[in-house]
């Protein structure tokens, strides 16, 4: 059951932008107070609905996107941003060197919203994003914990039971690839979930890789019930309890999202 916003891009921006205001933005602010002037940054921006609250405080903006029909929509729904000298758009790898080049050390504050479970490598990503900070900067995650209900993603199946049963992304990779295509779905949607079983990223994980890189942890916040379940499934968002925050591994089990702030250790 695909929902809306995966094919409506208008809607899928509204979206964003009212997640980032209410949710995202509030939790950053809790350390980075003052954000009129920052330079920030975010990857994998999309339509550019989560920066949107960042310009509309006085930031300084670069959003990317593998994908130019991404970057186009975004130049569309923030062009007066982009007209002023506010927002920069690139449709670009950030590996790239000449990326690198222009924008080494450029950044107080790194976004990635519901992107770095699709990133593979994630060891390198978040090292090499130390070198696009400035000396304050901190990054910013927010992510589905992977194995949560729906940390597959199996939502964007168009078939309805599929995309309602949860915990099936977890079954062995054969069952669960024969689960899909017995019900239908498209090889690609196939292709996508199957990449997810590889990228796809634990509470635990996400810290262990983070202590590796030299990074701290400046803030982070539990959900129960993410933020962005009010949009798909009319939940309203709560944090977690307190007791299924402190049970490591069972906690990954429940928690629909995670936010984290890091920043890298002197």
């Amino acid at each position: 059951m695909a929902l809306k916003q995966h094919t409506d891009a208008n809607l899928r921006y509204q979206q964003q932008v009212d997640n980032s205001r209410n949710y995202v933005l509030p939790f950053i602010q809790q350390e980075m107070p003052d954000l009129k002037g920052l330079r920030v940054m975010e990857i994998g921006c999309g339509e550019g609905g989560v920066l949107t609250p960042f310009l509309e405080t006085g930031c300084y903006c670069v959003g990317v996107d593998l994908f130019p029909e991404r970057i186009a929509l975004a130049n569309g729904f923030l062009k007066q941003y982009v007209d002023n000298g506010q927002l920069k758009l690139i449709a670009k790898n950030i590996y790239d060197v000449d990326f690198m080049g222009e924008f080494k050390n450029s950044f107080d504050l790194i976004i990635l919203k519901d992107a770095i479970e699709h990133i593979p490598e994630q060891h390198k990503l978040i090292a090499y994003l130390k070198d696009l900070l400035t000396v304050r900067g901190q990054v910013y995650f927010g992510f589905p914990p992977w194995y949560m209900p729906h940390g597959g993603h199996q939502q964007i199946c168009q078939n309805k039971v599929i995309s309602m049963l949860p915990w099936i992304h977890v079954l062995p990779r054969p069952v669960y690839r024969g689960l899909l295509r017995m019900a239908g779905e498209h090889p690609s949607t196939i292709q996508e979930l199957m990449e997810l079983v590889d990228t796809g990223i634990t509470i635990e994980r996400f810290e262990k890789i983070a202590k590796e890189a030299n990074y701290h942890i400046t803030k982070k916040k539990y959900y129960l019930i993410n933020p962005i379940y009010k949009y798909k499934f009319n939940l309203q968002p709560r944090e977690q309890f307190g007791f299924m925050k402190s049970i490591p591994f069972v906690r990954n089990f429940f928690t629909t999202c995670m936010y984290y702030l890091i920043k890298p250790n002197n």
